[in-house]
């Protein structure tokens, strides 16, 4: 019985959320004996995942899964999995993977856990700890199948280098027969994916026009980050969809997000709770994103920003 991982990657490159997976896998083959087998699809490099330390890694190379569809994806990882023995699965908590599991879990007749936030507190039977309700609860869930798989949610676990020598092994899958085909792909462009990012920096309409947007950016650059949105500033077109937060767009678990000119609607808030730190810069007192936030500014974005900026880059200089 291994314990099995599958490392997402993108244009050839592994995600962040691939090496936390990896990690967190390690910590499960440790405290149960078992081997950590990783599977990589149409990465580049598979020897990069010897850094968190996975015995066997498993590289599938198949120009025919270039374009992600779940059901493919599934039947390979599955297939893999039933061959290696699996008993813990590993996925990280994308989207991606939030389409998968499902799938995966009637494969293998599989229990499945999402949002898994820290290792199991029992291996046996297996406990795991969980966010609910928008990342305002936690719930303590116990699996009792013989194959379990566990979604672990970003920047929950960490990553933790464990240097190895794994074993990689180049394997062909079975030919597939999706019934999906991809047609196109528009991709959000932007040095720092928001789902992997450490840091967020978002605006909302506060920032009065998309001509301002440049304060996002430069504090962004600044610090690092991915740039974010709130629903109405997508909907007015001043934004790409892809840089809306949200329970309606794109969950974020980052360990700092930043909200410029956001009020804080209940959907916002459920979509961004599950950040670490939270601050808002708003001017006004009243907006609901203060009793959420960790750290608050009530003044205009237009004041504070800049001199935010300059700070930092002065700071910065003297490292």
């Amino acid at each position: 019985m291994a314990i099995i991982v599958y490392a997402e990657s993108q244009n050839g490159k592994f995600k962040k959320s691939a090496f936390e997976a990896v990690s967190y896998g390690r910590a499960l083959a440790n405290e149960s004996n078992k081997n950590l087998v990783v599977i990589s699809i149409n990465a580049d490099d598979p020897n990069e995942l010897a850094n968190y330390g996975p015995d066997k890694v498993l590289s599938v190379k198949d120009s025919s899964m270039n374009d992600y569809t779940a059901q493919v994806y599934a039947d390979t990882i599955s297939e893999l999995s039933k061959k290696e023995g699996v008993s813990i699965l590993v996925l990280s908590s994308s989207a991606d993977s939030k389409y998968m599991s499902p799938l995966l879990a009637v494969q293998l007749g599989a229990g499945l856990a999402s949002n898994v936030v820290s290792t199991p507190i029992s291996i046996s039977p297996l406990v795991v700890k969980r966010s609910c309700f928008t990342n305002k609860a936690f719930n303590h869930t116990t699996l009792k199948g013989s194959i379990n798989i566990i979604c672990v949610s970003n920047n929950s676990y960490g990553i933790h280098e464990k240097e190895s020598r794994p074993e990689v092994v180049d394997v062909k899958i079975s030919k597939n027969n999706p019934k999906i085909k991809v047609e196109s792909l528009d991709k959000a462009t932007g040095s720092v994916s928001i789902a992997d990012a450490d840091i967020v920096i978002s605006g909302g309409r506060g920032l009065k026009g998309p001509e301002n947007w440049h304060l996002i950016e430069d504090l962004a650059s600044t610090l690092g980050a991915a740039t974010a949105c709130s629903k109405p500033v997508s909907d007015m077109g001043w934004r790409p969809h892809s840089e809306h937060v949200g329970q309606t767009g794109k969950p974020v678990a980052s360990n700092l997000y930043i909200a410029i000119g956001v009020s804080g609607a209940i959907q916002h808030l459920a979509g961004i709770n599950a950040s670490k730190v939270k601050v808002v810069i708003n001017n006004d007192p009243e907006a609901p994103f203060f009793k959420a936030a960790d750290y608050g500014i009530v003044a205009d974005a237009f004041d504070v920003v800049p001199k935010l900026i300059e700070k930092l880059k002065a700071f910065k200089s003297h490292q």
